[in-house]
Formats: structure tokens, C-alpha cells, sequence
């Protein structure tokens, strides 16, 4: 099951990509849950981190396709892109929001199906594992492979990815059981929970120079 995001100002347009979608789902034996957005502030107030694919029109009457992606890969860095245009001149900004490709206006079965097939065997990330949660400043889909570390904040957790921070509304006991159980995590000290992956030396340097202490109980396990 894949959870498919339709964003167009065109309702004649999103219904002929359903059309198409659902004749892809029903060939290949897929089954598809449909999310419609007539605008991109609509996708963003509305986003949701399970979103596995996201249609997106470029230029829209209210909004900007461009700039919604760009804020939609602050949030989720996985999910895939694909541009819906009539303007092939903006196709090359896609490529600054790691879009999977674009489909032009009017659309095309067959075109539709090789963008498909392609993004299924090449770009799909469904089991790759991700850090889902919501704080006061959106909702977040993080790889497991992009957080550095997380440390203790009074009550809270602060997770450090990709030169990024969030702010996790559960204590550190809480936070780090599932994430311990994958083999790269690791609880360095008390307070901070470390990507194995992430450190440099023994000494918890990351590969960034930021240090992580590791207390006396904890160094013989790391």
C-alpha cells in the first residue's frame, strides 16, 4: 500500500492522473491510497510523513511548486517528487529538491508508467527505517542514517541531523529504547544517545568535530 499525494489546481487534471494511477495500481498489482491538494499550502498544512510519492504541479495559481518542494525536503528528505509542468523551462529546478522527474501537461499514459516503474525500482525508500514524530514547528520523517546523535533537554530530546535540529517531546529513556535496538545507535552517557556510524575517533568525535561524552559505565559497551 502506498500513500500517493496529488497536488493541482487542475480538478479535471488530478482526476485524469487518478485514472492513470489506478490503471498503474491495477496492472501491477499495487494498491494505492489517494491524497488530494489543490494548493501548496494545502499539501504542507495537510502533510503527512507517510507519504510515499507526491505529484506536484509547478506552477500553480495560489502557489509556488517549487518552493512547496523545497520546504517539503526540510521535512522529509525520502519522500519521492514528480513535477507536473506545461513549462519545460522550470524542469531544471527540480533537481535542486532531489525530484524524481516530471511529467508534462497534457499527460500520457505510457510516459506516466516509465516514470513509475522507474521511481519503484530505483527511488523507492518504503523499508527504509525513519524517525517519524510532530513538535511545535511541523511533522518530521527522518532517516535513521541522518541523525548524528540526540541529547538530553530538561524533559525533552534533541535530535541533530543533517546539520538540523528538532526537538522530540518524549525523555531520553523513552526515546532511546526502539532506536537502540537498531545496531548503530548507541547510549554513549546518560544523556545522549550516539550514530555509531557518525563517530570519528573512540572518543565519540563525530566526523562534523562535534564531541559527545561517554561516561564511565557506558565506554567498555561503545
Amino acid at each position: 500500500m502506498y500513500h500517493i499525494a496529488l497536488c493541482d489546481d487542475e480538478n479535471i487534471l488530478i482526476e485524469e492522473l487518478k485514472k492513470y494511477l489506478q490503471r498503474y495500481a491495477d496492472e501491477s498489482k499495487t494498491e494505492f491510497i489517494y491524497h488530494i491538494f489543490h494548493d501548496g499550502s494545502d499539501l504542507l498544512s495537510g502533510y503527512n510523513p507517510n507519504f510515499d510519492l507526491i505529484f506536484l504541479d509547478i506552477k500553480m495559481n495560489a502557489s509556488n511548486g517549487i518552493e512547496t518542494a523545497q520546504k517539503i525536503r526540510e521535512i522529509d528528505s525520502n519522500v519521492g517528487l514528480i513535477f507536473l509542468t506545461s513549462l519545460t523551462q522550470y524542469v531544471w529546478k527540480g533537481y535542486e529538491v532531489n525530484a524524481v522527474n516530471y511529467l508534462l501537461k497534457p499527460l500520457k499514459y505510457t510516459r506516466l508508467k516509465i516514470e513509475l516503474d522507474r521511481y519503484f525500482l530505483h527511488y523507492r525508500r518504503k523499508d527504509e527505517l525513519c524517525l517519524i514524530f510532530a513538535n511545535n514547528n511541523g511533522k518530521f520523517k527522518i532517516p535513521y542514517k541522518d541523525i548524528r546523535y540526540a541529547e538530553t533537554e530538561k524533559h525533552n530530546v534533541r535530535v541533530y541531523f543533517k546539520n538540523k535540529e528538532q526537538i522530540i517531546y518524549q525523555n531520553m529513556k523513552n526515546f532511546s529504547t526502539f532506536l537502540e535496538k537498531e545496531s548503530c545507535f548507541a547510549r554513549c552517557h546518560a544523556s545522549f544517545l550516539v550514530n555509531l556510524e557518525s563517530i570519528e575517533h573512540l572518543e565519540a568525535v563525530l566526523v562534523t568535530g562535534e564531541r559527545i561524552p561517554i561516561s564511565q559505565p557506558k565506554r567498555k559497551t561503545l
